[in-house]
């Protein structure tokens, strides 16, 4: 059934809902009641100025009633459908679903979020307890001032004759163990706590703290463009980062954002610009584009930025579509095939592995300089624009399944697999 077409539907379930009479609505805006009838069975087109009235007695936007939820309102709504394989929900049905019951619609999209973010979170504490080595180094030093405090323990429990000079040499080791102990504890519980201020992370990678600070600033920075303040109005915010390795790489990142808005305006980022047609005429690397693409204000796609050793520099997420924090990330991704095919793109539609299966477009393109010069050692980039795709959430077409790294990754018949992923039990293929 046509949106427009289901206007009638969506006045009625909501006259229902309020248990509203349908003589009493029609009295309310002035019309008669078998033509409100006829209106609600979408029998009869409704005026503009009668849906306002309308809208305004049953308390909802003109906009719900006219429209019907948005299009992102009903791609969440079939993307939850399509989290259980075998639901049998009825996806081509989600827009009646969402006109005549807005309220259970909001709330399947509400716990699909959820979902989403609990499973997020599983593999973010997951990826920081598999790899993180400064949570390696936390946890070794708790344990060692437990094995130390227990040694320590023991011999002052269980020998009876201990010199006055040794047991107080024994105590007082005790005692700096203990003090090592509790900090150690209180480093490790603020590393686990995630707590919003850098400086409370123990152990937090300068990477991620200048992650987070683009994160904050919406992945954009207005003052580095043309006729803007320029990078000197950002100086306070970098010296309040918590490391000066994070200070380093904010401004070296700064100098490349500045020089990327000087090179491509963001009048010439249109919506599904064809990247490689637009580098070339403006006439600059595709790299370029594709950042400015990813780091432009309101940016849903996600960016991936990795050197030649495949490690990711830059990552900044797109909803549905995860980064890892640490190790490697997917090796079907096509940032790795372009890195081995410099100066050509690669693309590719891509499904994200696991509940939901969001629908990616991507596009990445390696580019290599020789700082060196003849004989010098060549440097290769490659970037990655990762741009959700509307109305669909299936594989099919040609899609790629690809996941975030192995270990959290429910495809299980990858062929590219490295190590057995977590979530086994809830692969698909």
């Amino acid at each position: 059934m046509a949106r427009a077409a289901l206007t009638g539907t969506r006045l009625r379930e909501r006259r229902m809902a309020l248990g509203l009479r349908q003589a009493d609505v029609a009295a309310a805006v002035g019309v008669s009641a078998p033509y409100l009838n006829l209106i609600e069975h979408n029998r009869r087109r409704v005026s503009p100025r009668l849906l306002e009235a309308l809208a305004g007695r049953l308390g909802v936007d003109v906009e719900m009633l006219a429209e019907g939820a948005e299009g992102a309102q009903i791609e969440e709504l079939r993307t939850a459908a399509t989290a259980l394989p075998g639901s049998g929900a009825e996806l081509d049905r989600a827009e009646e679903f969402a006109g005549r019951f807005p309220g259970w619609a909001a709330l399947a999209r509400g716990l699909a979020r959820r979902v989403a973010s609990l499973e997020r979170a599983v593999e973010a504490l997951n990826d920081r307890l598999t790899h993180d080595p400064h949570l390696s180094d936390s946890l070794h030093e708790v344990l060692s001032a437990v094995a130390s405090v227990r040694s320590t323990a023991s011999i002052l429990a269980e020998t009876e004759d201990i010199e006055p000079e040794w047991r107080a040499r024994f105590l007082k080791n005790l005692h700096g163990d203990s003090e090592r102990l509790a900090l150690g504890a209180e480093a490790l519980v603020a590393f686990l706590d995630g707590s919003d201020r850098a400086e409370a992370q123990v152990g937090i990678a300068p990477q991620e703290e200048v992650e987070a600070w683009l994160a904050g600033r919406g992945w954009h920075l207005a003052e580095l463009e043309p006729g803007g303040p320029g990078a000197a109005a950002l100086e306070a915010e970098i010296a309040g980062l918590a490391s000066a390795a994070a200070r380093g790489l904010a401004r070296d990142w700064i100098a490349v954002m500045a020089r990327d808005a000087a090179r491509v305006p963001l009048a010439a980022l249109e919506p599904g610009a064809d990247p490689v047609r637009l580098a070339t005429m403006l006439g600059v690397e595709v790299t370029v584009v594709l950042r400015r693409l990813a780091l432009s204000p309101g940016a849903e796609a996600g960016l991936a930025i990795c050197d030649a050793s495949g490690a990711l520099v830059l990552r900044k997420p797109a909803e549905g579509f995860g980064f890892p924090r640490f190790g490697s990330a997917c090796p079907l991704w096509p940032l790795y095939a372009a890195l081995g095919r410099p100066g050509s793109p690669v693309t590719a539609d891509l499904v994200a592995a696991g509940r939901g299966g969001r629908r990616f477009r991507a596009v990445a393109f390696c580019a290599s300089r020789h700082p060196e010069g003849l004989g010098g050692v060549e440097l290769r980039e490659a970037v990655m624009l990762v741009a959700p795709l509307r109305g669909g959430t299936q594989p099919g077409g040609g899609a790629q399944v690809v996941g975030s790294s192995c270990r959290v990754c429910a495809r299980g018949d990858c062929p590219a697999r490295r190590e057995p992923s977590i979530l086994t039990d809830a692969a698909v293929g």
